[in-house]
């Protein structure tokens, strides 16, 4: 029987992975400039901490979790998003407190069952990073302006920055009802999801990505609109910190976010280059979740990056070359006696921190040269008969080709990255 990758999932092959690798390692940099700490929770969560967090009408937790029952009857979910965790994490290891401010990224594998695409796999990845503590439209600017610099270390430039504001508990009710009243007249022309999203949380309607309902979402109230001044005075703030810093922003008065824990501050970082799914990175103020899992009432702000949706871009639109890493020397050996020596150096470089190869499937030595070749090897070190008797091999600089006769016992001193 032959196998497949399942529909929605990605092999990441050694030539990729490089590219990942490089991702990864330059987020950790700009991470640890704004003093965030790096957390890792568990692929799978209790079911419960996703639909108190989500909400049980969002698409997430209706149609997209992979849910199933333990071998207790217990029922578990693979994580569809990096948030609760972090904070069902952060209270139960106390690194969470309304007195301090608590900085967290983490990098790993989400899944959501949705139809797959260009840079959305059901298995897909994200970095977040969530900061707990403080109210301050600051820490917003500072969110948006931390994604930004992330994708700046990568390359990627031309981005478009989108803010809202969803408000917060008080003043919510106030634009769910208008939402309600206005959706009322045109409910019955639009998708059959869009109506269960009327019955049940009407400003999930906003999230639709249905054609025939987008003029009817246009033309919705904006959420703004209903600001009580608390939320207002926020979110001035937050616009004009950002024309302090010369952030070029846009305000989306349609940008809810399709999660229910979202309070006041909403934002995506935007990329035309992706088609219809344009959001590479987005997230915003959740000030009672915290509260929500049993916490004192703690403000917070966080976000996560779609990283199959930048390293699609990365690919496609703004390639760079990956800085390809080859080994440090290759041992070429003819003949058995040959390869026991060589077998016993490759060894001992290793030992040393060396990066080191040798053939293990009888090549000529011609074919040998060839691997190395394709190994990036900077050095090729030839070991044969004559070579044993002199206790000297042949040492080539691959990238000079120059050659010079070495040593055994000399061979690592000789050796130059």
């Amino acid at each position: 029987m032959k196998y497949s990758v399942p529909r929605g999932a990605k092999d990441i092959l050694p030539d990729e992975s490089a590219l990942w690798q490089s991702l990864e390692e330059k987020f950790r940099k700009i991470f640890a400039l704004f003093n965030y700490k790096e957390i890792r929770t568990p692929i799978f969560e209790m079911t419960e901490l996703f639909t108190r967090s989500i909400g049980e009408s969002t698409d997430i937790v209706k149609k997209e979790m992979y849910t199933f029952l333990d071998r207790k009857g217990r029922s578990l979910t693979l994580r569809p998003e990096g948030t609760a965790p972090v904070v069902r994490a952060g209270l139960e290891n106390n690194l969470i407190s309304p007195d301090q401010i608590a900085k967290l990224y983490y990098f790993g594998p989400m899944f959501r069952y949705e139809r797959p695409q260009a840079g959305r796999q059901r298995q897909f990845h994200q970095a977040g990073a969530e900061v707990f503590g403080s109210p301050d439209p600051l820490l917003d600017v500072e969110s948006i302006i931390l994604n930004l610099r992330l994708f700046e270390a990568i390359g990627l430039k031309n981005l478009e920055v989108d803010i809202n504001s969803v408000g917060d508990r008080k003043c919510q009710p106030n634009y769910r009802a208008a939402i309600q009243r206005y959706f009322a007249e045109v409910i019955s022309q639009m998708c059959e999801d869009c109506q269960e999203r009327y019955r049940l949380n009407p400003l999930r309607i906003l999230d639709c990505k249905e054609e025939k309902c987008q003029p009817f979402i246009e033309k919705a109230p904006a959420s703004v609109e209903t600001l009580c001044d608390e939320c207002s005075r926020h979110f001035e703030k937050v616009i004009e910190y950002l024309k302090l810093r010369n952030i070029d922003f846009r305000i989306n008065n349609r940008l809810v976010r399709g999660l229910d824990y979202y309070t006041k501050t909403t934002f995506e970082i935007v990329s035309n280059l992706l088609g219809a799914q344009k959001a590479i990175s987005g997230g915003g103020r959740y000030d009672a979740l915290v509260e929500a899992f049993g916490g004192k009432p703690t403000p917070a702000v966080g976000f996560a990056i779609g990283i199959e949706r930048v390293i699609e871009i990365l690919k496609t639109h703004n390639p760079q070359p990956t800085t390809q890493s080859g080994i440090l020397f290759f041992i070429a050996t003819i003949g058995e006696e040959a390869k026991r020596m060589g077998f016993d150096l490759v060894m001992k470089a290793r030992e040393k921190g060396i990066a080191a190869e040798m053939d293990y499937l009888g090549k000529s030595l011609k074919a040998q040269m060839k691997l190395a070749d394709r190994m990036l090897a900077t050095y090729v070190y030839i070991i044969g008969e004559e070579e044993l008797k002199k206790g000297a091999g042949i040492l080539k600089d691959m990238r000079s080709s120059s050659q010079e006769e070495t040593k055994f016992v000399d061979l690592f001193e000789n050796l130059k990255g």
